[in-house]
């Protein structure tokens, strides 16, 4: 009934005019994937629109996560220094509250 193609589904791709979500920022990815959101939410697509947009907020998603993982390996580097391998999450309501490295007794 349906004329499937029998072959993967190609990667989703930024619309016509939209940054690639891997080169987009992570606040233009989070205001990208808000879009989706909505769209989806309005429930005004037809379902292969929706599956499409879907798409892109999959990608959205995984770009916006990609650039947390940088960002947290950026952090423990910046708190690693010294020659310190103490890494500790960061708090986001209080700042981050460093400690001095331990160096032992001695």
């Amino acid at each position: 009934m349906s004329s499937s193609s029998g072959g993967a589904t190609p990667p989703a791709r930024a619309p016509a005019g939209e940054t690639d979500p891997a080169e987009a920022t992570f606040e233009e990815v989070l205001t990208r994937l808000q879009g989706v959101v909505d769209k989806l939410e309005g429930g005004e697509l037809s379902l292969e629109d929706a599956l499409a947009v879907f798409e892109q907020g999959v990608a959205l998603s995984r770009a916006g996560a990609q650039k947390l993982d940088e960002a947290e390996r950026r952090i423990e580097v910046l708190l690693g220094g010294e020659g310190s391998s103490e890494t500790r999450p960061l708090d986001l309501e209080g700042g981050a509250q460093p400690t001095p490295p331990s160096r032992g007794a001695g």
